[in-house]
């Protein structure tokens, strides 16, 4: 059987570094990207190390230019794209709406909506034409509910989830699925950043019923689970792996 191809943005820390180990572990060829280039060499490594075919390719997701580049590069090089996951995200800045400006609006926006509006356009062109592929989104619990202090990421979150959706049924003719992962609370630096300090971090862990923070790669599981196979009747569905919180 062929090694499957995937291809994850956002992959240089937390949920996104964690997925690519989990792909590596199960057999995939992988091209792992993001900004940083010391970083993604280093991962590259540490995934050959793990005995992966990785590449690492420099891109930003707020371009279309880089974007397309980025899938091709990864076509080029492995003849197809069976999997993608768009993890690039930020938590912008947090703070009331009435403290938000345009620039904090797009500076969230564009890497959260555009990046993933480009991603998919690049990864479904190529998908569509094969008949076959998988897309795995990264939302958040908050991408179908609110939160004080957060208004923009929540809405760039709620825009992923709709993205998801209508991408599914646009792609579903073509033999394409497209879903989301909803994680909650997990140990990541932008958990770190968004709590800003250990009361507020426990007060997030505490809405869970499991009542502790996620791993990543437990997220990890779900989003290699979401891209297999294994989902293959499973499109256009937002999946919670967020401790119960979704059930409250």
């Amino acid at each position: 059987m062929n090694k499957p191809v995937v291809l994850i943005t956002g992959a240089l820390t937390g949920i996104g570094r964690a997925a690519a180990l989990a792909f590596a572990r199960d057999g995939a060829r992988l091209v792992v990207s993001g900004r940083r280039e010391a970083e993604g060499k280093a991962l590259e490594a540490e995934l050959r190390g793990l005995g992966a075919e990785a590449a690492f390719i420099q891109a930003d997701v707020r371009h279309d230019d880089e974007v397309r580049n980025l899938v091709d590069q990864t076509v080029a090089r492995f003849g197809r794209l069976d999997a993608a996951v768009n993890n690039a995200g930020t938590e912008g800045q947090p703070g009331p709406v009435t403290e938000q400006t345009a620039e904090t609006y797009a500076a969230t926006f564009d890497t959260n909506v555009l990046g993933t509006i480009l991603s998919m356009k690049h990864e479904l062109r190529v998908m569509q034409a094969q008949g076959a592929g998988s897309i795995v989104n990264i939302s958040s619990a908050f991408g179908h509910e609110g939160a004080p202090g957060a208004s923009v990421y929540v809405a760039s979150k709620h825009a992923v989830e709709g993205l998801t959706r209508s991408a599914a049924l646009e792609a579903a003719p073509f033999g394409v699925r497209v879903n989301a992962v909803a994680p909650g609370a997990i140990e990541t630096g932008m958990l770190n950043r968004f709590a800003g300090n250990a009361e507020n971090k426990a007060a997030l862990a505490a809405q869970a019923p499991l009542a502790r923070v996620g791993e990543p790669d437990e997220i990890a599981q779900a989003i290699v689970f979401a891209a297999s196979s294994k989902s293959s009747y499973m499109t256009g569905h937002i999946l919670a792996v967020d401790g119960g919180r979704a059930a409250t």
